[in-house]
C-alpha cells in the first residue's frame, strides 16, 4: 500500500472509529413492559452537595491503615470513622477497594467503650440478620464482597453525635518481580461502566455510587503507615505513587514509612511501595507453620535470570486499545505512549494491528502489517489522532480480535491496554480460557487507579502476564519488559514434587509458564513429621532447570499463622476469582466451606457484627452513600457521556432500538443536549419525553412526534429553571416506555 493510499484508509479508519465510538457509547436502558421508574440506566453518577442540614451526608471522616510487612508476608489494619454531626439516625454505605490477593480475617466495631467482634457467616444468612437488627434499632455492620478487589460496607443506625470505628484486617503475600517487592494499597473504586447487555443487575447495588469531580479533592482523609521488616538490609525503597512520603530507617533491615500530614487528601490513587532486599534468601525457601488440627507450608523458589534466546519466532501482535471515556486525559496520552513504545521494538519480520474499542469497536487495518518502518509510521499518526469519548464494551471488542483471522505461521499475542472501569470480569476471563488455543494475553492497567483484578485475571487466564502504568513517564519502560518477558519465558514446563514430605491440598495443581523473574509459589498442607525434599523442575531457555530444598532447613514458627489465611485465600482465587460468575458457580459449596472454616471473607461469605443494645428506638433511618473521589488523572467523562465531537450530520446511523442514546454534557450546569436514535418504523407514531426527579416526581411532559431521522439532536427546553438535582428522562413510543436515562443538573 502506498503511503497517500495508507493515508486515506487511515482517515477513513479514523472516521470509523468515531462513529462507532458515538454511536454505541451512550448507556442503553432496559426495554421492559414494566412501568416503574426502577427500570432505569445503571450507571455511577456525580455527588450533589445535601442541602438538609438534619442530614450528615457524609458520616466517613477517616480512614487510617497500618501495615506490616514481615519478609514475604504483609498483615494490614484498616480504621474506619464514621461520625454523625446531623441530627437524623443514619445507615451509611461505603463501597471501596483491597489489594486483589488481601485474605480479610478480622473486623470489629468500636461504639464508645462497646466493642463487637463481627463473625463470618453465609452471604444471605448475614444480610437476613443484618436488616432484621437494622429493623429493631439495634446498630450493626455487615461487610459484603462485590469482586476480590471491591467490598462494601453497611453501617446501620449511626445516631446524632455517634463515633463509630470499624477495624479490619487482611493479609497478604508480597512477592518480588524482578528483585523489585511492591506493596500496593488502593483507596478508590473507579467508576464502572454498566453493559446492559453484558453486565449483571445484580452489581447495581455498588456500581450506582457518587462520585466527586475530577480534580476535586476526596471528600475524607487518609493515612497510612508501613513498617517494612526485611530480614536483612534494604537495598533500597521507595513511593512512587506519592511525593509527600517520610521514609525513615530504624536500622539497617526495618524501615518506616508515611504520608505527610499535609498529603492526607491523597486517597484517590493507589498508594505503592517498592523496596529492595540485599541477596537472595527471600526469594527463595520455605514458611512453615503447625496449627492445632493442620499445617500449611508455603515454598518460593527462584527461577534463573532471564535468558535471551537466539532464535526469536516471528510474532503477530494485536493490540487491543480501550478509548472509552473513562480513558480521557492522562490515561490515553499514557496509553498512547505505552503502545507507540511497544510499536518501536518490534522486529521487522513481526506483524500488528490496532483494535480501537469504547462502545463500539474497529481495526486500524483490515489485516495485520508487517512491523516496517511505514506501517509503524502510520500508526503512531493513527495513535496521536485518538481521543477518548463513550462507553466500555469490553467483552464484543474481545469478540471481535478473537474472532480475527490467523496466520498460523505466525505466534499470536494480544496487549490490552485499559483502566478497567468495567462490571463484566469474569465472562472476560471465560471468553479469554476458552479460546487459549488462538494466543496468550498481556494486559497493561493504566492509571492511578486501576481495576487490578481484570488486569491481572487476564493475564491469568490468558497465561500472560500483568502490567500497571500509573503515570506517562513508565511507559518505556514498561513496553522494554513486555518485550523481555514475551521474547524469553523466565522457566517454563514447570512441575513440583516432594520426596519424603506428606502433602495435601498443594496449590497450584499446574504451574504456569514464568515470564518475569518472580518466585514459583507452591502452597499446602502437610503432615509431621517435618522431612524430605521439595522439588522444582523445568527448562530456561535451552537448559534444564532444578532445584531442591530440604525440609531440615526450615523450622516451623507462630508467626507464619497468616499461611493458614493466606492458603485458603489462593484456593479462594483458583476457585473463585477467575471462574464463572455468582449465579452458576459450581464450586460455591467449597467456597463457603473454606470461608466458614478460616474466617474468610468471599463471594459467599460476609462479616457480620451486631450491637445487643437496642439504640434507635422509634426506627427512623436516612441512608447516605459514601461518594468516592474521582481516581486522580481520571476525567469526568468516566461518569457523565461526553462527546468531544459533534459528528451527527455526517452520517445516518443504523440503530437497532428506539432509544435515548445519551445526553450531553451530563452533569450540566444551564443546557443539555439529547441524542434520540429512532427505527424508522417509529418516524410516524406518538413520542413523548418525560422528565422526573428523583423520588419519581412527574415534573413535565416534551412532545417529540415530529423527530423522523435515525439520529436526532434535541436541547433540553427550559433545563436551566430546572433545581439542582438528579433526574429520570423516559421515552414513550405510542404511550409505552421504551428507554430511560438520567441526568444531572449541578
Amino acid at each position: 500500500m502506498k503511503h497517500s493510499t495508507l493515508q486515506a484508509h487511515l482517515r477513513k479508519v479514523v472516521l470509523i472509529a468515531l462513529l462507532f465510538t458515538f454511536y454505541f457509547s451512550g448507556l442503553h436502558a432496559y426495554s421492559q413492559e414494566n412501568e416503574e421508574l426502577e427500570d432505569k440506566t445503571i450507571s455511577p453518577f456525580f455527588y450533589v452537595e445535601c442541602t438538609d442540614s438534619t442530614i450528615d451526608a457524609l458520616p466517613l471522616k477517616s480512614t487510617k491503615v497500618k501495615v506490616n510487612i514481615s519478609g514475604i508476608i504483609a498483615d494490614a489494619t484498616i480504621m474506619q470513622r464514621y461520625v454523625n454531626s446531623g441530627t437524623k439516625t443514619l445507615e451509611a454505605t461505603y463501597v471501596f477497594p483491597l489489594s486483589t490477593k488481601a485474605a480479610v480475617y478480622y473486623l470489629k466495631m468500636y461504639i464508645g467503650d462497646r466493642i463487637i467482634t463481627a463473625v463470618v457467616k453465609e452471604k444471605e444468612q448475614a444480610q437476613q440478620e443484618y436488616e432484621e437488627a437494622i429493623a429493631q434499632g439495634r446498630t450493626a455492620t455487615l461487610l459484603e464482597q462485590q469482586r476480590p478487589n471491591v467490598v462494601q460496607m453497611k453501617v446501620g443506625n449511626i445516631l446524632p453525635a455517634d463515633t463509630i470505628e470499624i477495624e479490619i484486617k487482611y493479609t497478604e503475600l508480597i512477592t518480588p518481580v524482578d528483585g523489585i517487592y511492591e506493596f500496593v494499597y488502593p483507596t478508590v473504586v473507579g467508576p464502572r461502566y454498566f453493559s446492559q447487555a453484558h453486565s449483571d443487575p445484580n452489581d447495581s447495588s455498588w456500581v450506582e455510587i457518587p462520585y466527586t469531580h475530577e480534580g476535586e479533592n476526596p471528600l475524607s482523609t487518609f493515612h497510612i503507615q508501613v513498617l517494612v521488616n526485611g530480614g536483612m538490609p534494604i537495598a533500597g525503597i521507595l513511593c512512587p505513587s506519592h511525593d509527600s512520603i517520610d521514609i525513615n530507617f530504624l536500622n539497617e533491615s526495618q524501615a518506616k514509612c508515611q504520608l505527610t500530614e499535609g498529603d492526607s487528601l491523597s486517597g484517590n490513587k493507589d498508594f505503592i511501595l517498592d523496596y529492595i532486599l540485599s541477596g537472595d534468601e527471600h526469594k527463595t525457601g520455605i514458611l512453615l507453620y503447625e496449627g492445632e488440627d493442620e499445617n500449611f507450608f508455603l515454598s518460593m523458589i527462584q527461577p534463573p535470570q532471564n535468558t535471551q534466546t537466539d532464535q526469536i519466532p516471528p510474532r503477530e501482535y494485536v493490540f487491543i486499545l480501550d478509548i472509552s471515556g473513562s480513558m480521557s486525559g492522562f490515561p490515553m496520552e499514557t496509553s498512547k505512549s505505552l503502545i507507540t513504545s511497544i510499536l518501536q521494538g518490534l522486529n521487522v519480520f513481526d506483524k500488528f494491528n490496532i483494535l480501537c474499542f469504547a462502545g463500539g469497536s474497529a481495526f486500524l487495518f483490515d489485516e495485520s502489517k508487517e512491523a516496517n518502518a511505514e506501517n509503524i509510521a502510520a500508526a503512531n499518526e493513527f495513535i496521536a489522532s485518538i481521543s477518548a469519548g463513550g462507553g466500555t464494551e469490553l467483552l464484543p471488542a474481545l469478540q471481535k480480535a478473537l474472532a480475527y483471522p490467523t496466520d498460523h505461521s505466525y505466534s499470536r499475542t494480544f496487549v490490552i491496554a485499559t483502566d478497567g472501569y468495567v462490571t463484566v470480569e469474569n465472562q472476560a476471563f471465560d471468553l479469554i480460557r476458552n479460546n487459549l488455543n488462538k494466543a496468550n494475553f498481556f494486559a497493561f492497567g493504566i492509571g492511578s487507579a486501576v481495576n487490578r483484578f481484570i488486569i491481572e485475571g487476564i493475564a491469568h487466564v490468558g497465561m500472560g502476564e500483568p502490567f500497571v502504568v500509573t503515570k506517562p513517564e513508565e511507559a518505556q519502560n514498561k513496553a522494554a519488559l513486555f518485550r523481555k518477558y514475551i521474547e524469553a519465558p523466565v522457566l517454563t514446563n514447570i512441575s513440583s514434587s516432594f520426596t519424603g514430605f506428606e502433602t495435601y491440598d498443594v496449590e497450584p495443581l499446574s504451574i504456569p509458564d514464568v515470564f518475569a523473574e518472580r518466585p514459583v509459589i507452591v502452597f499446602g498442607k502437610w503432615n509431621a513429621p517435618k522431612a524430605g525434599q521439595l522439588q522444582v523442575d523445568g527448562i530456561s531457555g535451552y537448559n534444564n532447570f532444578s532445584k531442591t530444598l530440604n525440609l531440615d532447613d526450615y523450622s516451623s514458627s507462630d508467626q507464619n499463622i497468616a499461611l493458614r489465611y493466606l492458603w485458603a485465600r489462593y484456593r479462594i482465587q483458583l476457585l473463585d476469582d477467575y471462574g464463572q460468575g455468582s449465579a452458576n458457580n459450581p464450586n460455591k459449596d467449597q467456597i463457603v466451606a473454606l470461608g466458614l472454616k478460616y474466617n474468610l471473607l468471599t463471594q459467599y461469605t460476609s462479616f457480620i457484627a451486631i450491637d445487643s443494645m437496642i439504640r434507635n428506638e422509634n426506627g427512623e433511618l436516612t441512608t447516605v452513600t459514601v461518594p468516592n473521589p474521582m481516581p486522580n488523572g481520571v476525567s469526568d467523562a468516566a461518569v457523565g457521556n461526553w462527546i468531544t465531537t459533534d459528528i451527527t450530520d455526517c452520517l445516518e446511523y443504523q440503530p437497532t432500538e428506539s432509544r435515548i442514546s445519551y445526553l450531553y454534557p451530563n452533569p450540566f450546569i444551564d443546557n443539555t443536549t439529547l441524542i434520540v436514535s429512532l427505527l424508522p418504523s417509529d418516524f410516524d407514531k406518538e413520542k413523548h419525553l418525560e422528565i422526573f426527579d428523583e423520588t419519581g416526581r412527574f415534573i413535565t411532559r416534551i412532545d417529540i412526534s415530529s423527530l423522523n431521522r435515525r439520529t436526532n439532536k434535541i436541547t433540553l427546553p427550559n433545563a436551566q429553571q430546572l433545581h439542582k438535582g438528579i433526574y429520570i428522562i423516559t421515552l414513550r413510543i405510542n404511550g409505552a416506555k421504551v428507554s430511560t436515562s438520567k441526568f444531572i443538573k449541578v
